[in-house]
Protein backbone atom coordinates (compact mmCIF):
# COMPACT_ATOMS: atom_id res chain seq x y z
CA UNK A 1 0.00 0.00 0.00
CA UNK A 2 1.62 3.51 -1.10
CA UNK A 3 1.38 6.51 1.13
CA UNK A 4 -1.62 7.77 -1.02
CA UNK A 5 -3.39 4.43 -0.53
CA UNK A 6 -2.92 4.49 3.07
CA UNK A 7 -4.22 8.41 2.85
CA UNK A 8 -7.21 6.76 1.65
CA UNK A 9 -7.59 4.30 3.71
CA UNK A 10 -7.76 6.95 6.53
CA UNK A 11 -10.04 8.95 4.93
CA UNK A 12 -12.27 5.44 4.71
CA UNK A 13 -11.93 4.84 8.69
CA UNK A 14 -12.52 7.96 8.91
CA UNK A 15 -16.04 7.85 7.47
CA UNK A 16 -16.83 4.83 9.72
CA UNK A 17 -15.66 6.15 12.95
CA UNK A 18 -18.13 9.30 12.19
CA UNK A 19 -20.97 7.24 11.32
CA UNK A 20 -20.63 5.35 14.14
CA UNK A 21 -19.93 8.27 16.22
CA UNK A 22 -22.92 9.73 14.61
CA UNK A 23 -25.30 7.08 15.16
CA UNK A 24 -24.47 6.69 18.56
CA UNK A 25 -25.41 10.01 19.07
CA UNK A 26 -29.23 9.85 17.92
CA UNK A 27 -29.21 6.43 19.45
CA UNK A 28 -28.98 8.43 23.07
CA UNK A 29 -31.18 10.93 21.68
CA UNK A 30 -34.02 8.19 20.80
CA UNK A 31 -33.46 8.87 16.95
CA UNK A 32 -33.78 5.56 15.31
CA UNK A 33 -31.72 4.36 11.40
CA UNK A 34 -34.74 5.79 9.57
CA UNK A 35 -34.75 9.30 11.33
CA UNK A 36 -30.70 9.67 11.05
CA UNK A 37 -31.22 8.33 7.22
CA UNK A 38 -33.35 11.24 6.44
CA UNK A 39 -32.24 14.02 8.63
CA UNK A 40 -28.38 13.02 8.95
CA UNK A 41 -26.93 11.54 5.81
CA UNK A 42 -27.59 14.00 2.81
CA UNK A 43 -26.13 16.68 4.88
CA UNK A 44 -23.49 14.71 5.81
CA UNK A 45 -22.36 13.95 2.15
CA UNK A 46 -22.36 17.55 1.11
CA UNK A 47 -20.45 18.55 4.13
CA UNK A 48 -16.09 18.75 4.17
CA UNK A 49 -14.75 17.68 7.15
CA UNK A 50 -12.34 20.42 9.10
CA UNK A 51 -10.14 18.50 10.03
CA UNK A 52 -7.34 15.29 8.79
CA UNK A 53 -8.93 12.15 8.49
CA UNK A 54 -5.75 10.64 10.38
CA UNK A 55 -6.43 12.98 13.63
CA UNK A 56 -10.51 11.89 13.38
CA UNK A 57 -9.81 8.83 13.83
CA UNK A 58 -6.69 8.90 16.03
CA UNK A 59 -9.24 10.70 17.93
CA UNK A 60 -11.62 7.02 18.48
CA UNK A 61 -8.49 5.05 19.65
CA UNK A 62 -9.54 3.59 22.59
CA UNK A 63 -6.54 3.59 25.84
CA UNK A 64 -3.49 1.16 25.42
CA UNK A 65 -5.00 -0.03 28.96
CA UNK A 66 -8.66 -0.40 27.24
CA UNK A 67 -7.30 -2.37 24.35
CA UNK A 68 -5.45 -4.59 27.03
CA UNK A 69 -8.34 -5.42 29.24
CA UNK A 70 -10.46 -6.13 26.97
CA UNK A 71 -8.09 -8.71 25.16
CA UNK A 72 -9.46 -11.04 28.35
CA UNK A 73 -5.24 -12.27 28.44
CA UNK A 74 -4.72 -13.47 31.97
CA UNK A 75 -1.57 -12.84 33.95
CA UNK A 76 0.78 -9.73 33.65
CA UNK A 77 1.22 -7.39 30.76
CA UNK A 78 4.34 -4.99 30.24
CA UNK A 79 4.28 -2.88 27.19
CA UNK A 80 6.55 0.90 25.91
CA UNK A 81 6.22 2.02 22.65
CA UNK A 82 9.00 5.00 22.09
CA UNK A 83 10.16 7.41 19.11
CA UNK A 84 13.84 6.09 17.87
CA UNK A 85 14.86 9.63 16.51
CA UNK A 86 14.18 11.48 19.70
CA UNK A 87 13.76 8.48 22.45
CA UNK A 88 10.42 9.60 24.01
CA UNK A 89 8.08 7.43 25.38
CA UNK A 90 4.88 7.67 23.64
CA UNK A 91 2.95 4.76 25.68
CA UNK A 92 3.19 2.23 27.93
CA UNK A 93 1.41 -0.34 30.57
CA UNK A 94 3.34 -1.37 33.65
CA UNK A 95 6.63 -0.58 31.55
CA UNK A 96 8.76 -1.58 34.53
CA UNK A 97 7.11 -4.91 35.22
CA UNK A 98 9.66 -7.59 34.51
CA UNK A 99 8.61 -10.92 32.72
CA UNK A 100 9.96 -13.67 31.01
CA UNK A 101 11.27 -12.47 27.51
CA UNK A 102 11.40 -15.68 25.93
CA UNK A 103 13.22 -15.91 22.48
CA UNK A 104 13.07 -12.14 22.84
CA UNK A 105 16.17 -11.97 24.40
CA UNK A 106 17.88 -13.35 21.37
CA UNK A 107 17.90 -9.49 19.49
CA UNK A 108 19.88 -8.82 23.00
CA UNK A 109 22.02 -11.78 22.20
CA UNK A 110 22.72 -10.78 19.00
CA UNK A 111 23.76 -7.65 20.29
CA UNK A 112 26.00 -8.74 22.72
CA UNK A 113 27.82 -11.01 19.84
CA UNK A 114 28.03 -7.74 17.33
CA UNK A 115 29.41 -5.77 19.45
CA UNK A 116 32.08 -8.44 21.38
CA UNK A 117 32.85 -10.00 18.02
CA UNK A 118 32.27 -8.06 15.13
CA UNK A 119 29.65 -9.01 12.77
CA UNK A 120 32.18 -10.70 10.57
CA UNK A 121 33.40 -13.06 12.96
CA UNK A 122 33.88 -17.08 11.70
CA UNK A 123 33.99 -19.46 13.83
CA UNK A 124 36.56 -22.10 13.38
CA UNK A 125 36.50 -26.16 13.56
CA UNK A 126 39.74 -27.74 12.78
CA UNK A 127 42.04 -30.60 12.12
CA UNK A 128 45.12 -30.81 13.71
CA UNK A 129 47.95 -33.35 14.34
CA UNK A 130 50.59 -33.94 16.57
CA UNK A 131 53.28 -35.72 13.67
CA UNK A 132 53.67 -34.26 9.98
CA UNK A 133 51.49 -35.99 7.13
CA UNK A 134 54.29 -37.95 5.29
CA UNK A 135 53.95 -39.93 2.20
CA UNK A 136 50.14 -39.91 3.07
CA UNK A 137 50.88 -40.86 6.54
CA UNK A 138 50.59 -39.31 10.11
CA UNK A 139 53.12 -41.53 12.27
CA UNK A 140 50.85 -39.81 15.49
CA UNK A 141 47.83 -38.63 16.65
CA UNK A 142 44.65 -36.64 14.51
CA UNK A 143 42.84 -34.15 16.13
CA UNK A 144 38.99 -32.93 15.96
CA UNK A 145 38.87 -29.46 17.46
CA UNK A 146 35.75 -27.98 18.01
CA UNK A 147 35.62 -23.70 17.70
CA UNK A 148 32.30 -23.54 19.33
CA UNK A 149 30.18 -23.17 15.44
CA UNK A 150 26.55 -23.93 16.42
CA UNK A 151 25.76 -24.28 12.42
CA UNK A 152 28.17 -27.27 11.71
CA UNK A 153 26.32 -29.93 9.79
CA UNK A 154 26.78 -33.27 8.38
CA UNK A 155 27.43 -32.12 4.70
CA UNK A 156 30.38 -29.43 6.46
CA UNK A 157 31.51 -32.67 8.45
CA UNK A 158 31.48 -34.71 4.69
CA UNK A 159 33.60 -31.63 3.12
CA UNK A 160 36.39 -31.44 5.78
CA UNK A 161 36.64 -35.11 5.68
CA UNK A 162 37.09 -34.89 1.84
CA UNK A 163 39.35 -32.08 1.87
CA UNK A 164 41.58 -34.29 4.46
CA UNK A 165 42.33 -36.48 1.73
CA UNK A 166 42.19 -34.12 -1.15
CA UNK A 167 43.78 -31.18 -0.19
CA UNK A 168 45.69 -32.55 2.71
CA UNK A 169 46.61 -35.74 1.52
CA UNK A 170 46.07 -38.02 4.27
CA UNK A 171 45.51 -41.42 3.79
CA UNK A 172 46.56 -42.94 7.00
CA UNK A 173 46.56 -42.22 10.79
CA UNK A 174 48.83 -44.59 12.99
CA UNK A 175 47.72 -42.89 16.17
CA UNK A 176 45.14 -41.92 18.44
CA UNK A 177 41.34 -40.64 17.15
CA UNK A 178 41.08 -37.32 19.62
CA UNK A 179 37.58 -34.92 19.86
CA UNK A 180 38.01 -32.09 22.02
CA UNK A 181 35.36 -29.82 22.36
CA UNK A 182 36.64 -27.28 25.10
CA UNK A 183 36.27 -24.06 23.31
CA UNK A 184 33.07 -23.71 24.95
CA UNK A 185 31.91 -25.65 28.55
CA UNK A 186 30.21 -28.74 28.36
CA UNK A 187 26.31 -28.45 28.79
CA UNK A 188 23.99 -31.63 29.15
CA UNK A 189 21.04 -29.13 28.18
CA UNK A 190 20.29 -25.28 28.41
CA UNK A 191 16.79 -25.37 30.65
CA UNK A 192 16.86 -28.16 33.09
CA UNK A 193 13.03 -27.98 33.26
CA UNK A 194 12.07 -28.92 30.04
CA UNK A 195 10.46 -32.15 28.93
CA UNK A 196 13.51 -34.49 28.46
CA UNK A 197 12.66 -35.14 24.20
CA UNK A 198 12.31 -31.57 23.13
CA UNK A 199 14.81 -30.73 20.27
CA UNK A 200 14.77 -27.42 21.08
CA UNK A 201 17.05 -28.02 24.68
CA UNK A 202 20.17 -29.87 23.45
CA UNK A 203 23.61 -30.31 25.29
CA UNK A 204 26.18 -27.77 24.22
CA UNK A 205 30.02 -27.87 23.67
CA UNK A 206 32.73 -26.43 21.64
CA UNK A 207 31.96 -29.25 19.23
CA UNK A 208 28.29 -29.50 18.12
CA UNK A 209 26.84 -30.97 15.03
CA UNK A 210 23.26 -30.62 13.16
CA UNK A 211 21.93 -28.40 16.02
CA UNK A 212 22.83 -31.45 18.44
CA UNK A 213 19.90 -32.94 17.49
CA UNK A 214 19.32 -36.71 16.37
CA UNK A 215 17.20 -38.02 14.00
CA UNK A 216 14.85 -40.91 15.22
CA UNK A 217 12.64 -42.47 12.69
CA UNK A 218 10.23 -45.55 13.63
CA UNK A 219 8.20 -47.87 10.80
CA UNK A 220 6.02 -51.32 11.99
CA UNK A 221 7.42 -54.68 10.80
CA UNK A 222 4.94 -57.17 11.45
CA UNK A 223 4.85 -57.71 15.62
CA UNK A 224 8.21 -54.96 16.24
CA UNK A 225 9.87 -51.80 14.62
CA UNK A 226 12.71 -50.81 12.53
CA UNK A 227 14.02 -47.85 14.37
CA UNK A 228 17.06 -45.89 13.03
CA UNK A 229 19.24 -43.10 14.73
CA UNK A 230 21.01 -40.78 12.06
CA UNK A 231 22.70 -37.51 11.56
CA UNK A 232 20.72 -36.76 8.65
CA UNK A 233 21.49 -33.76 6.56
CA UNK A 234 20.28 -32.57 3.22
CA UNK A 235 22.20 -35.14 1.02
CA UNK A 236 23.63 -37.43 3.91
CA UNK A 237 21.86 -40.10 6.73
CA UNK A 238 25.01 -41.80 8.58
CA UNK A 239 23.67 -44.15 11.50
CA UNK A 240 24.62 -43.60 14.74
CA UNK A 241 25.47 -45.25 17.89
CA UNK A 242 26.12 -42.24 20.33
CA UNK A 243 22.54 -41.75 20.25
CA UNK A 244 20.66 -45.14 20.81
CA UNK A 245 16.94 -45.29 21.14
CA UNK A 246 14.61 -49.27 22.44
CA UNK A 247 11.27 -49.31 22.48
CA UNK A 248 9.70 -50.29 25.12
CA UNK A 249 5.90 -51.81 26.15
CA UNK A 250 4.30 -49.43 27.83
CA UNK A 251 1.93 -46.16 27.13
CA UNK A 252 3.29 -43.44 29.60
CA UNK A 253 5.94 -41.52 29.88
CA UNK A 254 5.97 -41.37 26.28
CA UNK A 255 10.22 -40.85 26.42
CA UNK A 256 12.90 -41.49 29.05
CA UNK A 257 16.82 -40.88 28.95
CA UNK A 258 19.56 -41.72 31.13
CA UNK A 259 23.52 -41.25 30.56
CA UNK A 260 24.78 -44.05 28.57
CA UNK A 261 28.15 -43.30 29.83
CA UNK A 262 30.00 -43.01 26.17
CA UNK A 263 26.34 -41.92 24.24
CA UNK A 264 22.73 -40.71 25.03
CA UNK A 265 20.18 -43.51 26.13
CA UNK A 266 16.84 -43.37 25.01
CA UNK A 267 13.33 -45.33 25.22
CA UNK A 268 10.04 -44.53 24.09
CA UNK A 269 6.49 -46.02 24.78
CA UNK A 270 5.18 -48.53 21.64
CA UNK A 271 1.62 -47.15 22.32
CA UNK A 272 2.39 -43.91 21.24
CA UNK A 273 4.34 -44.82 18.07
CA UNK A 274 1.71 -45.71 15.79
CA UNK A 275 2.01 -47.20 12.19
CA UNK A 276 5.41 -45.08 11.61
CA UNK A 277 7.09 -41.72 12.20
CA UNK A 278 10.04 -39.21 13.06
CA UNK A 279 11.09 -36.58 15.06
CA UNK A 280 14.40 -34.86 16.21
CA UNK A 281 15.80 -35.66 20.04
CA UNK A 282 18.44 -33.45 21.55
CA UNK A 283 21.54 -34.98 21.81
CA UNK A 284 23.25 -34.61 25.38
CA UNK A 285 26.68 -35.98 24.22
CA UNK A 286 27.57 -33.19 21.09
CA UNK A 287 31.45 -33.94 20.87
CA UNK A 288 31.20 -37.82 20.58
CA UNK A 289 27.61 -37.66 18.29
CA UNK A 290 30.39 -35.21 16.40
CA UNK A 291 33.26 -37.59 16.62
CA UNK A 292 31.34 -40.73 15.25
CA UNK A 293 30.13 -38.91 12.16
CA UNK A 294 33.78 -37.61 11.65
CA UNK A 295 35.06 -41.26 11.76
CA UNK A 296 32.43 -42.69 9.38
CA UNK A 297 32.88 -40.11 6.65
CA UNK A 298 36.74 -40.19 7.11
CA UNK A 299 35.81 -43.81 6.39
CA UNK A 300 34.20 -42.89 3.25
CA UNK A 301 37.22 -41.20 2.09
CA UNK A 302 39.49 -44.37 2.29
CA UNK A 303 40.94 -42.78 5.91
CA UNK A 304 40.58 -45.14 9.18
CA UNK A 305 40.22 -43.93 12.29
CA UNK A 306 40.62 -45.03 16.04
CA UNK A 307 37.49 -45.12 18.06
CA UNK A 308 37.13 -41.47 19.04
CA UNK A 309 38.91 -40.62 22.83
CA UNK A 310 37.39 -37.26 24.26
CA UNK A 311 40.59 -34.89 25.19
CA UNK A 312 40.56 -32.12 27.84
CA UNK A 313 42.94 -30.01 26.00
CA UNK A 314 44.56 -29.85 22.59
CA UNK A 315 48.28 -31.82 22.85
CA UNK A 316 51.15 -30.04 23.26
CA UNK A 317 53.19 -29.29 19.85
CA UNK A 318 49.96 -30.22 17.61
CA UNK A 319 49.90 -28.05 14.33
CA UNK A 320 46.90 -27.41 12.38
CA UNK A 321 46.41 -29.12 8.93
CA UNK A 322 43.26 -27.85 7.80
CA UNK A 323 40.65 -25.41 9.08
CA UNK A 324 36.59 -25.47 8.08
CA UNK A 325 35.12 -21.77 8.55
CA UNK A 326 31.19 -21.15 9.65
CA UNK A 327 29.71 -18.24 7.58
CA UNK A 328 30.16 -15.20 9.02
CA UNK A 329 28.56 -14.09 12.32
CA UNK A 330 25.98 -11.33 10.70
CA UNK A 331 24.75 -14.28 8.39
CA UNK A 332 24.44 -16.56 11.56
CA UNK A 333 22.80 -14.20 13.91
CA UNK A 334 19.96 -13.61 11.21
CA UNK A 335 19.25 -17.08 10.92
CA UNK A 336 19.51 -17.39 14.46
CA UNK A 337 16.83 -14.45 14.56
CA UNK A 338 14.37 -15.54 11.90
CA UNK A 339 14.49 -19.14 13.01
CA UNK A 340 15.28 -19.00 16.66
CA UNK A 341 17.85 -21.56 17.11
CA UNK A 342 18.37 -21.69 21.34
CA UNK A 343 21.99 -23.64 20.21
CA UNK A 344 23.10 -20.56 18.33
CA UNK A 345 22.24 -17.74 20.87
CA UNK A 346 23.50 -20.03 23.85
CA UNK A 347 26.72 -20.91 21.03
CA UNK A 348 27.33 -17.37 20.68
CA UNK A 349 26.81 -15.56 23.48
CA UNK A 350 28.82 -18.52 25.42
CA UNK A 351 31.48 -17.52 22.85
CA UNK A 352 30.99 -13.59 22.96
CA UNK A 353 31.63 -13.98 26.73
CA UNK A 354 34.71 -15.54 26.61
CA UNK A 355 36.18 -13.65 24.22
CA UNK A 356 35.46 -10.39 26.50
CA UNK A 357 36.67 -12.23 30.05
CA UNK A 358 38.72 -14.47 28.93
CA UNK A 359 36.68 -17.38 30.76
CA UNK A 360 33.07 -18.87 30.08
CA UNK A 361 32.58 -21.10 32.79
CA UNK A 362 28.77 -22.18 32.44
CA UNK A 363 25.98 -20.52 31.05
CA UNK A 364 24.55 -18.51 34.02
CA UNK A 365 28.04 -17.25 34.78
CA UNK A 366 27.93 -16.31 30.95
CA UNK A 367 24.72 -14.74 30.87
CA UNK A 368 25.56 -12.67 34.05
CA UNK A 369 28.54 -11.08 32.19
CA UNK A 370 26.09 -10.39 29.29
CA UNK A 371 23.67 -8.55 32.03
CA UNK A 372 26.47 -6.54 32.97
CA UNK A 373 27.39 -5.49 29.33
CA UNK A 374 23.76 -4.35 28.35
CA UNK A 375 23.81 -1.92 31.38
CA UNK A 376 27.06 -0.48 30.33
CA UNK A 377 26.39 -0.71 26.89
CA UNK A 378 22.47 -0.56 26.23
CA UNK A 379 21.58 1.41 29.36
CA UNK A 380 19.34 -1.50 30.65
CA UNK A 381 18.66 -0.92 34.54
CA UNK A 382 17.53 -4.61 35.63
CA UNK A 383 17.82 -7.01 33.21
CA UNK A 384 18.37 -10.14 35.00
CA UNK A 385 18.91 -13.17 31.99
CA UNK A 386 19.78 -16.59 32.94
CA UNK A 387 20.87 -18.07 29.32
CA UNK A 388 21.44 -16.37 26.16
CA UNK A 389 18.31 -18.07 24.63
CA UNK A 390 15.44 -17.17 26.37
CA UNK A 391 14.41 -20.62 27.34
CA UNK A 392 14.79 -20.42 31.04
CA UNK A 393 11.98 -19.16 32.48
CA UNK A 394 13.50 -17.16 35.38
CA UNK A 395 15.05 -14.31 32.76
CA UNK A 396 13.41 -11.29 33.55
CA UNK A 397 13.19 -8.01 31.32
CA UNK A 398 11.02 -5.14 31.20
CA UNK A 399 9.34 -3.26 28.70
CA UNK A 400 11.25 0.08 29.20
CA UNK A 401 14.57 -1.57 29.07
CA UNK A 402 14.03 -3.30 25.80
CA UNK A 403 12.65 -0.59 24.43
CA UNK A 404 15.83 1.29 25.54
CA UNK A 405 18.02 -1.75 24.69
CA UNK A 406 16.51 -1.54 21.01
CA UNK A 407 16.84 2.46 20.61
CA UNK A 408 20.32 2.19 22.14
CA UNK A 409 21.43 -1.17 19.23
CA UNK A 410 19.57 0.69 16.66
CA UNK A 411 21.96 3.34 17.03
CA UNK A 412 25.27 1.79 17.52
CA UNK A 413 25.15 -1.80 16.19
CA UNK A 414 22.77 -2.27 13.09
CA UNK A 415 20.25 -4.90 14.44
CA UNK A 416 17.48 -3.83 12.68
CA UNK A 417 18.33 -5.19 9.42
CA UNK A 418 18.85 -8.66 10.90
CA UNK A 419 15.54 -8.57 12.59
CA UNK A 420 12.75 -10.88 10.67
CA UNK A 421 9.80 -8.63 8.73
CA UNK A 422 6.58 -9.38 10.88
CA UNK A 423 4.00 -8.66 8.97
CA UNK A 424 0.29 -7.44 10.01
CA UNK A 425 -2.52 -9.81 10.45
CA UNK A 426 -5.75 -9.75 10.29
CA UNK A 427 -7.57 -11.12 13.38
CA UNK A 428 -8.01 -14.69 11.89
CA UNK A 429 -4.38 -14.30 11.37
CA UNK A 430 -4.04 -13.57 7.49
CA UNK A 431 -1.55 -11.57 6.34
CA UNK A 432 -2.29 -7.86 5.61
CA UNK A 433 -0.50 -7.71 1.86
CA UNK A 434 1.48 -4.74 0.78
CA UNK A 435 0.14 -2.68 4.85
CA UNK A 436 2.03 0.59 4.88
CA UNK A 437 3.21 0.16 8.28
CA UNK A 438 6.15 -2.57 8.32
CA UNK A 439 7.40 -3.85 11.59
CA UNK A 440 10.79 -6.31 12.12
CA UNK A 441 10.80 -7.89 15.46
CA UNK A 442 11.78 -10.95 17.59
CA UNK A 443 9.11 -13.11 18.31
CA UNK A 444 9.28 -14.83 22.11
CA UNK A 445 7.05 -17.78 22.98
CA UNK A 446 7.18 -20.11 26.12
CA UNK A 447 4.12 -21.96 27.56
CA UNK A 448 1.41 -19.00 28.90
CA UNK A 449 4.08 -16.24 27.90
CA UNK A 450 4.37 -14.72 24.74
CA UNK A 451 6.64 -11.11 23.98
CA UNK A 452 7.44 -9.03 21.04
CA UNK A 453 10.13 -6.80 20.24
CA UNK A 454 11.35 -4.94 17.33
CA UNK A 455 10.42 -1.86 15.12
CA UNK A 456 8.02 0.36 13.79
CA UNK A 457 8.11 1.95 10.32
CA UNK A 458 5.36 4.07 9.58
CA UNK A 459 4.37 5.46 6.14
CA UNK A 460 5.03 9.23 6.90
CA UNK A 461 8.98 7.88 8.39
CA UNK A 462 8.88 7.76 11.82
CA UNK A 463 10.55 4.62 13.46
CA UNK A 464 9.41 3.44 16.50
CA UNK A 465 10.45 1.14 19.02
CA UNK A 466 8.41 -0.96 21.08
CA UNK A 467 7.71 -4.27 23.22
CA UNK A 468 5.63 -6.16 24.79
CA UNK A 469 5.70 -9.05 27.36
CA UNK A 470 3.17 -11.24 28.84
CA UNK A 471 2.97 -13.97 31.01
CA UNK A 472 0.62 -16.24 33.46
CA UNK A 473 3.24 -17.14 35.43
CA UNK A 474 1.18 -19.62 37.82
CA UNK A 475 -0.75 -21.24 35.38
CA UNK A 476 3.16 -21.94 33.77
CA UNK A 477 4.61 -23.04 37.22
CA UNK A 478 1.74 -25.81 37.44
CA UNK A 479 2.73 -27.68 34.95
CA UNK A 480 4.32 -30.95 35.23
CA UNK A 481 7.43 -31.78 33.02
CA UNK A 482 5.74 -33.67 30.06
CA UNK A 483 2.64 -31.11 30.00
CA UNK A 484 4.94 -28.80 28.89
CA UNK A 485 5.91 -30.09 25.80
CA UNK A 486 2.06 -29.33 24.65
CA UNK A 487 0.29 -27.93 27.75
CA UNK A 488 -3.91 -27.75 27.83
CA UNK A 489 -4.34 -23.74 26.58
CA UNK A 490 -1.23 -23.32 25.81
CA UNK A 491 -1.83 -23.02 22.03
CA UNK A 492 -5.01 -20.51 23.24
CA UNK A 493 -2.83 -18.23 25.18
CA UNK A 494 -0.54 -18.10 22.88
CA UNK A 495 -2.97 -16.93 19.82
CA UNK A 496 -4.68 -14.87 22.17
CA UNK A 497 -1.15 -12.80 22.97
CA UNK A 498 -0.27 -12.42 19.35
CA UNK A 499 -3.83 -11.19 18.21
CA UNK A 500 -3.30 -8.69 21.63
CA UNK A 501 0.10 -7.47 19.62
CA UNK A 502 -0.96 -7.18 16.13
CA UNK A 503 -4.27 -4.94 17.59
CA UNK A 504 -1.25 -3.10 19.04
CA UNK A 505 1.14 -2.98 16.32
CA UNK A 506 -2.31 -1.81 14.21
CA UNK A 507 -2.88 1.12 16.72
CA UNK A 508 0.44 2.21 16.56
CA UNK A 509 0.12 2.83 13.20
CA UNK A 510 -2.24 4.89 13.27
CA UNK A 511 -1.85 6.81 16.49
CA UNK A 512 1.92 7.89 15.38
CA UNK A 513 1.74 8.88 11.83
CA UNK A 514 2.19 12.73 10.59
Amino acid sequence: MSPADWSGYIAIMTREVTRRAVLGGLAAAGLGHAAFAQSALAPMSSLRPSSRGGDLLKTYQPPLSTLIAKSGLPGQISVQVADVKTGLVLESHNPLRALPPASVAKALTACYALDVLGPGYHFETRIMATAPVTNGRIDGDLILAGGGDPTLDTDAIADITKRLREEAGVTEVTGRFLVWGGALPALNGIDSEQPFQVGYNPGISGLNLNFNRVHFEWKRNGNGYNVSMDARSATLRPEVRAARMRIEARNHPIYTYVDGGTHDTWTVAQGALGKSGARWLPVRKPARYAAEVFQILARSNGIVLKTPEMSDALPEGSTEILTHESAALRVILRDMLKYSTNITAECVGLTATHARSGTASSLRASADAMNSWAKDRLGMKSVALEDHSGLGDDSRVSARDMVKALIAARKSMGIKPLLKAHPLRTEDRKVIEDHPVSVHAKTGTLNFVSGLGGFIDLPDGTELAFASFSADLPRRDALTREERENPPGGKAYAVEARKLQQRMLARWGILYSG
